[in-house]
């Protein structure tokens, strides 16, 4: 089986703007396909903007919304699936909005909708709800994908449970602020390592509102090595999801195979 090919747009775009955001998404489509990429992963909330205030509500969309199939239509067009985070109206409560991150496949079709489960500091508590499901997963490119959002990667138990469930490839739109740079720069590739996964991680850059986001995006593999890595500013960047070196890795570290569930009951 191939290595899939990943592509981390490390933007964030044009806040406020959802239809030059498409324009920006657009353009790195067709350079990640060019440069034989089947997956795009962009940074959180990367269709609207994140420190946005009260555009969140105003922008929010159900996941079948404009934006959404502009996206599909975008990953179709260059024939490459295409996570991209953005705030998603709930189509039966009106007043609820969650932050959230999609994945369509290189036909356009939705593969996955998750809605972050573990929502970062007050601003997130004051716009968005939280999300219910820790384990959101697709089938890509003859890989396991799952997908969560920014501050989730950083709880140990969140990124097991998607080892323990198959996940080969776990996608973090993420819009990581300074001080924080511990995690893209440490906590990822001890992740994936511990867990026996690849990561990729896709962080926003540049100030924005009251955040200053440190970019530093990752695709790290499960011997916890970086495969890819960008700098501070606005970038794109293509690694492999390699599942010969997965299968590997997994057989000479043997974390999920030696683990004793029966001593960590006190976890829940």
């Amino acid at each position: 089986m191939p290595p899939l090919r990943t592509a981390l747009l490390q933007s964030s775009g044009h806040p406020g703007d959802p239809a030059r955001n498409l324009k920006v998404l657009d353009e790195a489509a067709g350079r990640a396909a060019a440069g034989g990429a089947g997956l795009l992963v962009t940074s959180e909330m990367f269709l609207t903007g994140y420190a946005i205030g009260e555009g969140i509500r105003r922008l929010a969309e159900p996941a079948d919304g404009p934006g959404g199939r502009a996206v599909a239509e975008i990953a179709a067009a260059h024939g490459l699936a295409v996570l991209y985070g953005y705030p998603e109206r709930d189509a039966d409560r009106d007043d609820t909005v969650y932050n959230s991150a999609r994945l369509v496949g290189p036909d356009g079709a939705e593969l996955a909708n998750y809605r972050k489960t573990h929502l970062f500091g007050c601003f997130e508590r004051d716009w968005f709800t939280p999300g219910d499901t820790p384990v959101v997963q697709a089938e890509l490119g003859g890989l396991t994908v799952g997908v969560m959002i920014c501050y989730d990667v950083e709880f140990p138990e969140n990124v097991r449970a998607h080892a323990l469930a198959g996940t080969d490839l776990l996608l973090v739109p993420t819009a990581q602020m300074h001080p924080f740079q511990i995690v893209p720069e440490s906590l990822i590739p001890v992740r994936a390592f511990e867990s026996q996964l690849y990561i990729a991680y896709v962080n926003r850059t540049g100030p924005e509102g009251e955040f200053d986001f440190v970019g530093l995006s990752c695709l790290a593999g499960p011997d916890g090595t970086v495969r890819a890595r960008a700098g501070r500013g606005e970038e794109l960047v293509i690694g492999d999801a390699d599942p010969e070196l997965l299968s590997a890795s997994r057989t000479a570290n043997p974390y999920l195979r030696d683990r004793r569930p029966g001593l960590y009951g006190s976890l829940s």
